[in-house]
């Protein structure tokens, strides 16, 4: 410590882990131990940060983020940090590394009081050594616990901190250890099988929450039944007696997968039969009479004049067919500007359309690369987001593990730990909804393929496809592309789903105007009247 008279102006940072609150690591007894040496060794404590329920392998640690935050400003308001151990500071070696570099360049050291490490090369190797121990510290703590839950997983127990829905964790006998497995769990255990029965009748997982919330029949959480919790439902494999743990785990093994850990509430089959259902149900976004009928722009065509929607109908017996807008269908003649439209014609002059500002080369080169780009933004932060909610994740999961060691080689109680691991399970609980989440979004990424040049010779074929293809495989191409199509006398506004690229025949926007020609806009001599019928879809 350099030889000065004023005081050194110090900050303070003490830091716990909830699982580790004893009388010597304690935040009191860290705080009491700093101020004392700060008093003997001439300091001027002018910041004190406190992390409470932190772990070290963490950075993004409130009152951690806030003392680097001060002390990167211009006028820091310390020259030192003072921790008990360095371990307070981060057990992670490379943030060790990177965090007390930053802090060296502004002049600013962490000093350890229980561990002596001068700034001499004795001095700086003896700190390495420190943060090294604790690094490895840490790290085999962690694969040590998920040695231990694999293994225990393989052997049918149940690792996890929650039963699903339907299902109970039981004690059963391991040798000397009591480990947990399922059981059925009356009465939730019928609504599951009666779940998967509505499913398998056809009832939609809207229609099944209905049906649920109307009979006041509970959900897992207490409150009323939504989509979601249905669907998470009917996707999870472990009706089935199925258990699998390790799906997201980081040590490369592949995941645990035993068959009739437990009693099953739905057989294999039935399971397989509500996935296929499911999975066919999934582009429900379209209308069912949409999705059903026989005209290529169904759904997407609206009148500009009233917003009302273009409905395809028929005449002289089905001879001729047209796109009419509703308000001339139900109301009558005079009621609205917007032509009839020759369903073939005007078709084929929106397919025209896409192919000339879509379907080119160049165009498909530059919408892989912007797509690829937002892609590659977005799926690198949810990636971030999730490794950061999974090693929380692993820590709170290593702070329940110790708890149970405790008990099991102590003198400790079960009701000692139940407020401690209570707050443990509500944060696990927490964290692996946000983990859940940020899987979703990752999963909702479409893959694009590898190569640019793949696609644009792919994009080549596309027109072609167009003119040949079946109607249901037309429609779904074109909804990829188009959100809708506006119609007024004598234009149609084609409005697509992204942005084309600069150098498209509409100057990278997002809609086009096009003019409708007489041929399109051709009527029947006869009128409307009793002649016209709506198809059935």
């Amino acid at each position: 410590m350099p030889d000065r008279t004023e005081p050194i102006p110090a900050a303070l940072y003490a830091r716990v882990s909830s699982d580790r609150q004893d009388v010597d690591l304690s935040v009191s007894a860290q705080l009491r131990a700093l101020r004392d040496y700060a008093e003997r060794n001439n300091y001027a404590v002018v910041r004190e940060y406190v992390d409470e329920a932190e772990s070290g392998r963490v950075a993004d640690r409130p009152q951690f983020r806030q003392m680097l935050d001060d002390a990167s400003g211009a006028d820091a308001p310390f020259e030192e940090i003072l921790v008990w151990k360095f371990s307070r500071f981060t057990r992670k070696r490379e943030h060790a590394v990177a965090f007390k570099s930053m802090l060296r360049r502004r002049g600013i050291r962490v000093t350890s009081i229980t561990e002596h490490a001068d700034d001499s090369p004795t001095g700086k190797l003896m700190e390495a050594i420190i943060e090294s121990v604790d690094d490895f510290y840490s790290e085999n703590l962690a694969q040590e616990v998920m040695r231990g839950l694999r293994e225990s997983a393989s052997r049918g127990f149940w690792v996890a901190p929650r039963a699903p829905y339907g299902y109970r964790k039981v004690k059963v006998q391991d040798g000397p250890r009591e480990r947990p497995k399922l059981e059925l769990n009356p009465p939730a255990d019928g609504v599951v099988r009666r779940i998967f029965e509505l499913a398998l009748a056809g009832r939609s997982v809207l229609d099944i929450s209905k049906t649920l919330n109307a009979e006041g029949v509970p959900s897992p959480g207490g409150k009323r039944w939504g989509k979601t919790t249905i669907h998470q439902m009917l996707s999870n494999e472990t009706y089935t007696g199925t258990l699998q743990w390790g799906v997201t785990a980081k040590d490369g093994l592949p995941p645990v997968r035993v068959e009739d850990a437990f009693p099953a509430i739905v057989s294999r089959e039935e399971f397989q039969q509500v996935a296929a259902l499911l999975h066919a149900k999934a582009p429900a976004q379209v209308h069912p009479r949409r999705s059903g009928s026989p005209y290529l722009l169904s759904g997407l065509v609206r009148c500009r004049t009233c917003r009302r929607a273009l409905t395809a109908a028929e005449a002289k017996s089905g001879k001729y067919s047209y796109y009419v807008c509703q308000s001339l269908l139900k109301r009558g003649s005079g009621t609205c500007e917007t032509p009839r439209l020759n369903a073939k014609r005007f078709e084929r002059l929106i397919v025209e359309q896409i192919r000339e500002h879509i379907l080119t080369e160049s165009n498909i080169r530059d919408l892989v690369r912007l797509v690829d780009e937002e892609m590659d933004g977005v799926a690198r932060e949810e990636r971030a987001k999730l490794e950061t909610i999974e090693a929380e994740l692993a820590e709170v999961r290593r702070k329940m593990d110790r708890l149970w060691h405790a008990v099991e080689t102590s003198d400790l109680e079960i009701n000692d730990i139940l407020p401690r691991l209570r707050l443990h399970q509500e944060s696990q609980e927490r964290l692996e909804t946000a983990a859940e989440d940020a899987r979703s979004n990752l999963s909702e990424r479409r893959a694009l393929l590898d190569s640019a040049d793949v696609i644009a010779a792919f994009a080549r074929e596309m027109s072609e496809f167009l003119r040949t293809s079946e109607l249901t495989e037309s429609k779904a191409f074109i909804r990829s592309f188009v959100k809708e199509i506006a119609v007024r006398p004598g234009t149609a506004t084609i409005r697509y789903t992204i942005p084309t690229p600069p150098d498209s025949p509409i100057g990278g926007r997002d809609a086009a105007e096009v003019e409708l020609p007489e041929g399109v806009r051709s009527t029947v001599h006869y009128g409307w009247g009793p002649r016209i019928r709506t198809p059935t879809y």
